[in-house]
């Protein structure tokens, strides 16, 4: 018997350090691996954050740039004809999209559907003006046409792909 009280007063003790350094163990695992954590955020944060900007800040351009009122102003007297105007501002639009095509990598798919249906808005736009005009008439005529039914309709048809990725932008930061 006292062997055995012996034999317990040795484990008991023994166990209790063992499960003391089980716990300081955990802990400090647990701490290492919040650490390791925090250090991929603050990474991801210092690289991938101002990348995902310079993507929006080009989106933003893009949109502003195929708007048909700094559209037209950009490439007015580049074309004679109306014929001539609609191909060189639809070719300006794709060229603008081909350019800016790798950045939907970095923005959500519902605000890239808003900025691909604003293009085609303006592509359709454009398309239905031009079918207003004959084609041998003036650029201007098609310029015209094209700011009537931007009138007509009473909002331009970038605004609503741009409050979308303004508003993506801002919870970014929230």
């Amino acid at each position: 018997m006292e062997l055995l009280s012996d034999f317990l007063k040795l484990i008991v003790p023994a166990g209790l350090v063992l499960y003391g350094m089980y716990l300081t163990v955990k802990l400090l695992l647990e701490r290492e691996a919040d650490r390791h954590r925090f250090d991929i955020k603050t990474r991801y944060t210092e690289t991938v954050v101002p990348i995902r900007l310079q993507a929006y800040e080009r989106m933003v351009l893009f949109l502003e740039r195929i708007s048909p009122n700094n559209l037209l102003v950009r490439l007015g007297g580049t074309a004679s004809t109306s014929l001539e105007f609609q191909q060189r501002l639809l070719q300006e639009i794709r060229d603008e999209y081909n350019h800016n095509l790798s950045q939907q990598v970095y923005m959500s798919q519902a605000v890239w559907d808003q900025i691909q249906g604003a293009m085609n808005d303006v592509t359709t736009l454009i398309n239905r003006a031009a079918g207003d005009t004959q084609p041998d008439a003036s650029a201007l005529d098609l310029s015209k046409r094209i700011f009537e039914r931007i009138i007509e309709k009473d909002r331009l048809p970038t605004a609503d792909a741009l409050k979308a990725v303004k508003e993506e932008i801002q919870t970014m930061f929230m």
